[in-house]
């Protein structure tokens, strides 16, 4: 089904940008948003009113809200809001300043809260509406040097589980897409912020670093085809690994965590002491 109505943060380049043209080329709207203005104004060249481009730093409550709704009144509805704005910032735990944590949970986190707060009234009163956050691998399991990264994502995950659930009632849908290792440029310094480096962590990074400069990365692309199939199920998942990387890393992961949590469990039960009722206040 074509005809919708998106909305697309990070839309300048990579995933972001990507998605947008082909949604653009299926015959979709697009509020296609990025910090820079010129970034995604070029966009109306190939498609003219289909799409409207949008300056955007989702770090900024009030322009978020403007954004949202600037796009709602200007295509008269909302269909596919897309989280894909983010970063990720690269350290070791201790390495890391706080700010700059805080900064990259602004972005990664609370850049898709304040969108989709912002739109989840419209989508209400629409009684439809397809929130799709971009998540990652990292979001389900965490690594060395990019613990931060992980964190952020970790949260994005709980952030739209919990969200499923409190719109599945309301004809509003949501998606979490979890891409591997992609060629996108995200490796790049535009979307990478690097900590201070404490010589005790030395070692682990050039190991990160060199596993990273093996990986293969996928076909950008390639991904098109997945993401519109799943903006246009009927009873779209809640989450879908993008590409090769996610699903054997998820079995060896969690297959690690039942082994722990099985191991402990006698102790697990014995911490449960003695079951009682108690009613929680309404």
């Amino acid at each position: 089904m074509s005809g919708k109505v998106w909305f697309i943060t990070g839309a300048s380049r990579g995933f972001g940008r990507i998605w947008a043209e082909a949604a653009l080329k299926r015959g979709d709207k697009v509020a296609a948003t990025a910090r820079i203005f010129a970034d995604v104004a070029d966009l109306s060249e190939g498609y003219g009113d289909a799409v409207l481009p949008i300056a955007l730093d989702v770090t900024n409550a009030q322009a978020v809200q403007n954004a949202v709704t600037r796009a709602h009144a200007h295509f008269g509805r909302l269909d596919v809001l897309l989280n894909n704005a983010g970063y990720a910032l690269v350290g070791a735990i201790e390495e890391a300043h706080e700010s700059d944590v805080r900064a990259e949970f602004d972005t990664n986190f609370f850049g898709a809260l304040r969108v989709i707060q912002a739109a989840l009234p419209l989508l209400r009163r629409q009684g439809s509406g397809h929130i799709i956050g971009v998540s990652s691998v990292a979001g389900i399991v965490a690594g060395p040097i990019t613990g931060f990264y992980n964190a952020s994502k970790f949260a994005v995950e709980a952030l739209h589980e919990s969200l499923a659930q409190e719109v599945k009632d309301l004809g509003i849908k949501v998606t979490l897409l979890e891409p591997g290792a992609y060629a996108t440029g995200f490796a790049s310094m535009a979307s990478l912020r690097i900590s201070p480096v404490i010589n005790a962590y030395s070692n682990i990074r050039a190991e990160v670093f060199a596993a990273g400069a093996k990986f293969a990365f996928g076909d950008p692309e390639a991904t098109v085809d997945a993401v519109l199939k799943v903006v246009d199920a009927e009873t779209p998942p809640l989450r879908l690994f993008v590409g090769t990387e996610g699903l054997p890393r998820a079995r060896a992961a969690y297959a690690d965590r039942l082994a722990i949590w099985e191991a402990w469990e006698t102790v697990s039960n014995a911490a449960q002491g003695e079951a009682r009722q108690h009613n929680i206040a309404s």
